[in-house]
């Protein structure tokens, strides 16, 4: 039987379930030391990160950056090419101005009216590449008045990236990383592959769907958690890269299972800003999907199983 450990680590709960139960602490210390490397590369709350600097030099021209933020950002422009900019880093600005310019545990639940700003989209963001003897390195080249934001990437890549350092940390079996229902797994799964539980909230310790997962990524995102009021309205932290506002809640969870963590948030989230359009984009992304609307009935993509007697397939 699979041993877990479970801890707080990017403003979320961190779960690792390996096989090998002898070498679980070991490999908790390798999926830390990726977790603290991905906070201070990619942040946008900590003063000292590196994600930080590169915002605050826009339109100064090429930064030098180290290689985990430019993997990260190149991620991210990868995410917003596939989704036809549904999934855009360049939401910097617009989650500042609808308040999320801090930790979310240290939002004001209210205030002001939120004044949008549309994302200025990827065009014009340069990013070079080089190699020396000692690592990768790189260039990237903000244009005036683009601030990024890679939380529609960032903890799927770190979860992939934490799942293949757990790996490399373990004698023998499969492991399995959770950072806030962003899931990935590496190595060879238990029979029956994981059992991973979907709620609305991933705190949530009684989930409503439990699907079996033994490759890849899953991972759900939501409307109902981080929530706070400005002008006397509920926002939320999914922004449409659009208009700058929060998108209109036509899904209440999209959970996603693709290749890659990084693939399944992206699609989840770009699920929900694409609205009644979702199921047939997702459908085109090849990827399996449940979608929750507002009003609690289930549609699923791609060949994910029905859960409820209202599911029907898209």
């Amino acid at each position: 039987m699979s041993a877990l450990t479970r801890w707080r680590a990017l403003g979320t709960t961190v779960e690792l379930l390996a096989e090998d139960r002898s070498r679980l602490l070991v490999a908790r210390v390798a999926v830390e030391r990726e977790l603290v490397a991905i906070d201070r590369a990619c942040s946008r709350f900590r003063a000292d990160s590196e994600l930080r600097r590169l915002n605050a030099a826009a339109g100064t021209g090429p930064q030098c950056v180290g290689p985990l933020l430019l993997e990260a950002v190149v991620v991210a422009l990868d995410a917003a090419a596939r989704t036809g900019g549904a999934v855009d880093p360049t939401v910097g600005h617009a989650m500042t101005a609808i308040g999320y310019d801090r930790d979310l545990a240290l939002v004001p639940a209210v205030g002001p009216a939120v004044h949008p700003r549309p994302a200025p989209g990827t065009a014009g963001i340069f990013v070079a590449r080089g190699r020396t003897a000692a690592r990768d390195q790189g260039t990237i080249d903000l244009p005036a008045g683009v601030a990024l934001d890679l939380g529609a990437t960032a903890k799927a890549f770190a979860a992939d990236r934490a799942a293949a350092a757990a790996l490399r940390a373990v004698h023998a079996g499969g492991v399995l990383v959770s950072l806030g229902g962003d899931v990935a797994v590496a190595g060879p799964a238990p029979r029956g592959g994981w059992a991973v539980g979907i709620a609305d909230d991933h705190r949530d310790r009684r989930p409503q769907h439990v699907v079996a997962v033994d490759h890849g990524g899953l991972a759900t995102s939501g409307l109902g958690v981080r929530r706070w009021r400005r002008g006397g309205r509920d926002v939320h932290h999914v922004v449409d890269p659009r208009t700058g506002e929060p998108v209109a809640p036509v899904w209440r969870t999209v959970s996603v299972a693709a290749p890659s963590c990084v693939a399944a948030n992206t699609w989840s989230t770009a699920a929900l800003v694409l609205g009644e359009a979702a199921p047939r984009a997702l459908r085109a992304a090849g990827v399996a999907a449940r979608l929750v609307a507002d009003d609690g009935s289930v549609t699923t993509v791609g060949g994910w199983p029905a859960d409820e007697s209202r599911a029907e397939a898209a």
